[in-house]
């Protein structure tokens, strides 16, 4: 991924009401490499929610502006805005806090 690709995928998001969930990972990473797959299911399964994954090799100075201390890290933004964040290759936390995002997103019966 690009620093243009990523400013697009957001504006994407944004447009589309979509929450974003950015995975900061690297090659090199074990933790990184062992919750590649439970990312990419859960990309098939919360489908309301826009995955990206961050090469921080890749992009470096990028990463570096997101105050990147360990690998892998998960940034949900709403509008390109932060609003919640996860460090380290936690499989039930990561489900945990989409869960809390989806469900804040939706509509509650009282907004209807």
């Amino acid at each position: 991924m690009t620093k243009e690709s990523w400013d697009q995928k957001l504006s994407e998001a944004s447009e589309a009401g979509k929450i974003v969930l950015a995975n900061f990972s690297a090659t090199w990473c074990g933790p990184c490499r062992m919750i590649a797959p439970f990312f990419s299911e859960l990309s098939e399964k919360y489908l309301s929610l826009m995955f990206l994954v961050v090469d921080v090799d890749e992009l470096t100075d990028f990463s570096s502006s997101w105050d990147i201390k360990a690998t892998p890290t998960f940034f949900f933004l709403k509008n390109g805005q932060q609003i919640d964040k996860l460090v380290g290759a936690n499989k039930p936390e990561l489900q945990k806090k989409i869960i809390a995002v989806v469900e804040s997103a939706e509509p509650s019966p009282c907004d209807l």
